[in-house]
Parts: structure tokens; C-alpha cells; sequence
């Protein structure tokens, strides 16, 4: 399992990803619209964590008239713990440079 560049548009889709629920994965279109990105940034980022192993897919079983079956999107057990040790390395890396993860402060 290769890691992955964490952009902030990663690190968007990423944190989507970790506070979805079991009982309610996360689609793509939910996915777009949570992390503020559009589909062509937010599909290839899919694709490469898919790749990657980090991410297992499928499609809605139920039907729903008008749209078409949504594709949901979760963790591996390897990809939960490969983004939670990337995360806490990259927040390791932003300490010691002195930057603050909340995006200002007193």
C-alpha cells in the first residue's frame, strides 16, 4: 500500500471520508458537496486512494426513480490507519514548523 500526497484537496476528501457514518457511507456527489470541490477534482482523488487500496467502492442496490444508483465510498481497514498515520505526520511536520492547524489563533 503506497501513500498518498496529501493536498488540502486530499485532505478535504479525506475528512469526509473519516466522519462518515457505517450506517451511512459516503457517496460521491455528498462527497463533492462536504469537502466544497467539484467532481473533477474530487473523482480523480477517489480513484487514486481506490488504487491505491486505501478506499473499497460499490454501487446502491436500491433503485431510486429519477436519479441514477450511487456509488459509496469507505475505508479498507489499511487505508483507515494509513490516512490516520499520514494526518498525524503531517500534523507532526506542521508543528515543528510552527503552523497552526486551526488557520489562525491568538
Amino acid at each position: 500500500m503506497s501513500t498518498i500526497r496529501l493536498t488540502k484537496s486530499t485532505m478535504a476528501v479525506l475528512g469526509v471520508l473519516l466522519n462518515a457514518q457505517p450506517d451511512e457511507p459516503a457517496w460521491g456527489l455528498r462527497i463533492c458537496r462536504d469537502a466544497d470541490l467539484g467532481p473533477g477534482t474530487v473523482y480523480p482523488i477517489l480513484d487514486r486512494l481506490l488504487e491505491r487500496g486505501w478506499l473499497r467502492s460499490w454501487d446502491e442496490t436500491d433503485t431510486h426513480p429519477g436519479r441514477p444508483a450511487r456509488r459509496f465510498y469507505e475505508f479498507t481497514g489499511a487505508g483507515r490507519a494509513q490516512t490516520l498515520e499520514a494526518l498525524e505526520a503531517r500534523s507532526v511536520r506542521r508543528a515543528r514548523f510552527g503552523l497552526n492547524l486551526a488557520g489562525g489563533g491568538s
